[in-house]
């Protein structure tokens, strides 16, 4: 199993080359890469950026909104890619499409290579319950394809935030609810391990369990005090540290 899930915030040039690198090396030896562009509304645009971003690697991407049968030519790629954007527009055309058992049946039995990036990282847990994201459509599931079996955060930050208006002079405080806080609002009706990632961070994982890569993260699970783990962290699947 190789299964790569990144948090995102893969802007400067020190991430996006770590990025690549890690791209490349999940999917080693493969040729065709189905990319899913689902999270975003401009399936075209996003695909070619994509596509431009690993023009130099041996392995081709293509569009699943390019293939005139996707379920069937599932069957036949060699690798997985979904991509960032909005959870729940992301969520709502897996369901409608069919996709979220062909995928996992892909990842799990057949073993091929998946990576996710901010939504794309999002449906690869039992749930979706752990976006950040506006529920801008309405899902007819909250289940995504539970390649692992933890539940992740991305764009994870420990604080509150401070924000400063334009021509004014200091720091504003915004009184929302934190990360944490959200999160156990989950833990109030949900059991599942929580792994928070901050920007630019990465799991990779395989049969042996899981690593962290690139940034820090926290675990949070329920009723527990909020483990923070910095990178090169292995980890097991229940999110107990090796």
């Amino acid at each position: 199993m190789k299964i790569l899930l990144g948090s995102g915030g893969i802007r400067t040039p020190e991430r996006k080359k770590m990025f690549l690198e890690l791209m490349n090396d999940n999917f080693k030896n493969c040729k065709r890469i189905i990319f899913i562009p689902y999270a975003s509304k401009n399936y075209d645009e996003y695909t070619n950026k994509v596509k431009n971003m690993f023009r130099e690697s041996n392995y081709e991407i293509i569009g699943i909104h390019e293939l005139e049968s996707p379920l069937e030519e599932i069957q036949k790629m060699e690798g997985i890619y979904v991509g960032g954007g909005n959870t729940f527009t992301l969520v709502k055309k897996l369901h409608e499409d069919g996709l979220i058992e062909p995928i996992r049946k892909r990842v799990m039995e057949d073993q091929i290579p998946y990576a996710g990036v901010s939504a794309g990282s999002n449906v690869a847990c039992p749930t979706m319950q752990t976006t950040n994201d506006m529920p801008i459509d309405l899902v007819p599931s909250l289940e995504t394809f539970g390649i692992v079996p933890f539940q992740i955060n991305p764009h994870y930050h420990p604080g509150e935030i401070w924000w400063k208006e334009d021509g004014e002079e200091g720091l504003n405080q915004h009184f929302g609810e934190t990360r944490e806080r959200r999160i156990e609002e989950f833990h109030q009706y949900n059991n599942t391990a929580v792994i928070g990632l901050y920007e630019g961070s990465f799991l990779r994982c395989d049969d042996n369990g899981v690593e962290l890569l690139g940034n820090k993260a926290v675990i949070i699970k329920k009723n527990k005090e909020i483990q923070t783990i910095v990178e090169n962290n292995k980890l097991n699947y229940d999110l107990s540290t090796r």
